[in-house]
């Protein structure tokens, strides 16, 4: 009967984050379509689109983590019935999305000359140049509707964002279709087509999203009439302060696997295509993760602006309690489908490459393993973050993933990637190191705060 107090949240716990979840797995179904596309094109191109992305996903984890602030403030607003203050966080917030699009996209650009000098294969760096030309100018769409789509998050109504989503995977793969392969009357454009498939899809899900909202009754008087002459300076820093270290919880992660890219590249393409399939294979489980994490950042956000901590605490158990079961259907099915899934990625019956292309799949084959491991520590430790960011408690657990991934991470990836047998499992044995730290620490910290709050409720006998 204890373990029916946390399942009994199952259902509507999945009811609120599938469509979060079905729109996160369609940003990385773009990239899966890329990926398995440029594939066929060989394994140089496919090392390309990953060194390019690779940039992109530094820039994308500030953005996105800046974003997370909306919904927390969002949803805490709208438990206490405070239309206008739900209102102020998503003016507040589009107008900081919109700079930080801007802000990264240049960053971007300006940081493309390093990929020469970071003994990266140079074909792969001629490839990947005017790649990231286009597809860093779709960062600014992106974070704007990233913008969008916390809000409705916020207010728990997490369709829209998904039927966005959904749409930009149709426009991306026809694009991609079309131009990547030169199909009818359409130019060859190898990987450019794939970076304008990218580009045109998020800016169709911006414009889609917008409109979804502008004329639903019940969101019109959120989306419309803003008045960005009058900016308050408390609404700005109470998103920044929340932002700011969400962004940065979210950078030490995605940069941590940007490096495994990096170190991948120093053992040579092959190993970069390998890591790039194992890379966004994770990426698809870890959505679903990555969706019930949001869930809970709504789900505890309402009930701490309910002050109902008990009954928080008993929700973010079952949150963790079901994204361990379903993190352990993905190892499973990681380990038993090792082999096949790369088999996605490349074209086998290309002569021409035929070596190179065994070499990727037995690599990537090996990498999935090491991955069917991590993936309950990545899950509980996106879901921790969620739940503690519905507690509005960031600066702590920022602190706790630099340590994890870069203190404890990191060198281990380093160390057994270029110094030992290991190789490009090495790298990941440090990734699965570095999560495991982190689930451990944040759930930790979730366990002493909930207490805490029970406690202290109960001891001044507030309700």
């Amino acid at each position: 009967m204890i373990l029916q107090n946390y399942t009994k949240e199952f259902a509507y716990n999945l009811k609120l984050a599938s469509p979060i979840i079905l729109g996160m797995l369609g940003h990385t179904f773009v990239s899966f379509v890329d990926n398995a596309m440029v594939g066929q094109l060989g394994t140089a191109e496919l090392a390309a689109v990953s060194l390019g992305n690779s940039f992109l996903f530094i820039a994308m984890s500030l953005g996105i983590g800046f974003s997370t602030a909306i919904t927390t403030l969002v949803a805490e607003a709208d438990a206490a019935g405070d239309t206008q203050k739900v209102k102020s966080a998503l003016k507040h917030g589009l107008l900081l999305c919109t700079l930080i699009g801007i802000s990264v996209f240049f960053g971007v650009l300006l940081a493309k000359p390093l990929m020469y000098v970071m003994d990266q294969p140079k074909e792969v760096v001629d490839l990947a140049m005017p790649y990231l030309n286009l597809v860093a100018a779709s960062l600014i769409p992106l974070i704007m509707f990233q913008a969008f789509k916390q809000f409705a998050d916020g207010l728990s109504q997490t369709k829209y964002a998904m039927w966005a989503t959904l749409l930009a995977n149709v426009v991306n793969v026809v694009i991609n279709y079309f131009l990547i392969f030169g199909i009818w009357i359409f130019p060859k454009w190898g990987i450019i087509g794939a970076a304008i498939g990218t580009l045109v899809s998020r800016v169709v899900m911006l414009i889609f999203i917008w409109l979804l909202l502008r004329y639903k009754k019940k969101f019109r008087e959120y989306v419309t009439n803003f008045n960005f002459t009058i900016i308050k300076k408390t609404v700005l820093k109470k998103i920044i302060s929340l932002g700011f270290p969400s962004s940065l919880q979210m950078l030490f992660e995605v940069a941590i696997f940007t490096a495994a890219i990096w170190l991948s590249g120093i053992l040579g393409k092959n190993a970069q295509a390998a890591n790039q399939i194992a890379l966004n294979l994770s990426s698809m489980t870890f959505m679903v993760a990555m969706g019930l994490s949001v869930a809970a950042t709504i789900r505890v956000g309402n009930q701490k602006g309910l002050k109902h901590f008990s009954e928080l605490r008993r929700i973010a158990l079952s949150l963790l309690l079901l994204v361990l079961l379903i993190d352990i259907i993905f190892a499973i099915m990681f380990m038993l489908l090792n082999t096949w899934f790369p088999t996605l990625y490349v074209n086998e019956s290309d002569v021409a490459n035929f070596t190179d292309n065994q070499e990727v799949i037995l690599i990537a084959a090996e990498l999935l393993l090491v991955s069917a491991f991590f993936q309950i520590s990545d899950g509980i430790q996106v879901v921790g973050l969620g739940i503690l960011r519905g507690l509005q408690d960031v600066k702590i657990p920022t602190g706790i993933t630099f340590i994890a991934y870069w203190v404890v991470g990191f060198p281990i990836s380093y160390y057994l990637g270029l110094y030992t047998d290991f190789g490009s499992s090495g790298i990941w044995i440090g990734l699965l190191a570095g999560l495991t730290v982190s689930a451990i620490l944040l759930y930790i910290r979730f366990n002493y705060l909930s207490k805490k709050l029970i406690n202290t409720q109960a001891a001044y006998g507030t309700s």
